[in-house]
């Protein structure tokens, strides 16, 4: 019996039932199958399939006006996952060799190796929403990211944050005093701030991040831009053992449950990531060392923190802000006046924190 593997990213149980469809299938007629619940296994042309994704999300309902940045953070929430449950149920179909079992389709087999392996079953089902962000992630691969202040491509892999927006890179620049420094990079998705520390002139770089594609991304990426004899990554959660000069992470950054693996590197539920690296700072510091925290107060501007919470939380770890560095934020959604989210993004702020450890707390 030929053997069938379903591939999800957001832990999704694989469909109980496939309804075979093809090129005659409209848009309206998919959105009402797929709300009483169908999976549809597509099997006519990928043109038409990708055609017919894109047309049931313009036939999606857009997020209510709000009254306040918070409410318009939670409809768009909703928005996005009921984007997500109704397009990912239009599914494609591989054979043994990663090959898709539809009329003029292009080869996906090296997206898919990239992100999966080499096949485990005959047969792999996926939906063709994420196969579509796999074939994206792939040429981001093969052609690579130029970043300010590397030397050098970064080549990101699917599923690992891409560094697309620079403000939080560029203040990392302003930080001189590198050189000879031993550095943890807490969190390190790509790479990209620990190769930015090793050119700069610090000595060695133990990264961490918790996610096996992070990990092999940023050991790549080291090799590919010839610094892996100073870097090493760890399949770890927060810290690695020891201790060092500079330890920098730029944490995700929104207090709020992720709803798949990719959301990992923006949702961070209850802050736990941003509280177990200020848990865990001053014990692994060096004598004289610092934290460089980056972190934007889009937050704050939401309302999921208040404007004191990061100082009460340093404070009660009896940790110091020494400087501080801030810029505003460059990236396409904060000038998209159409972006639900506008009046927030629009004023957004990084901060690059340098913490050092303060007075002990009393009690």
């Amino acid at each position: 019996m030929d053997s069938t593997s379903w591939r999800s990213e957001s832990g999704e149980p694989a469909p109980s039932k496939l309804s075979p469809v093809d090129d005659r299938l409209t848009a309206d007629t998919a959105l009402r199958r797929v709300r009483r619940g169908e999976y549809l296994l597509y099997t006519g042309d990928f043109h038409n399939a990708k055609q017919l994704v894109g047309a049931m999300a313009r036939r999606l309902p857009h997020p209510p006006a709000a009254r306040s940045p918070l409410e318009a953070f939670r409809a768009e929430r909703r928005a996005r996952q009921l984007e997500h449950d109704t397009l990912s149920r239009i599914v494609v179909a591989l054979d043994r060799e990663y090959r898709l079992e539809v009329k003029r389709a292009p080869d996906v087999a090296e997206a898919c190796r990239q992100v999966w392996g080499k096949p485990e079953a005959d047969r792999t089902l996926v939906s063709l929403k994420t196969l579509l962000g796999m074939l994206g992630a792939a040429e981001w691969r093969r052609k690579g990211l130029a970043v300010p202040g590397l030397e050098g491509k970064l080549h990101p892999h699917y599923g690992v944050y891409l560094p697309t927006r620079t403000d939080y890179v560029e203040l990392l620049l302003s930080v001189t005093d590198v050189k000879g420094k031993q550095v943890f990079d807490v969190g390190t998705g790509t790479g990209v701030l620990s190769f930015i520390l090793l050119q700069r002139g610090a000595a060695a770089v133990t990264a961490t991040d918790c996610d096996s594609r992070a990990v092999a991304c940023a050991r790549e990426n080291a090799e590919r831009l010839r610094l892996s004899k100073r870097f090493q990554v760890l399949e770890t959660d927060l810290l690695p053992p020891g201790k060092a000069d500079l330890i920098v992470s730029n944490p995700p950054w929104i207090p709020e449950p992720p709803k798949n693996r990719v959301d990992r590197a923006v949702f961070d539920e209850d802050n736990r990531f941003l509280l177990g690296f200020l848990d865990g700072l001053a014990a692994h510091l060096n004598p004289g060392g610092q934290g460089l925290l980056l972190l934007s107060d889009l937050a704050v501007l939401l309302g999921l923190r208040s404007p004191e919470w990061l100082d009460e939380q340093l404070a009660q770890r009896g940790l110091v802000v020494k400087w501080k560095r801030s810029a505003p934020a460059r990236h396409g959604k904060a000038k998209d006046k159409s972006d639900p989210l506008h009046a927030a993004r629009s004023r957004e702020i990084t901060t690059l924190y340098g913490i050092v450890p303060g007075a002990p707390v009393a009690g």
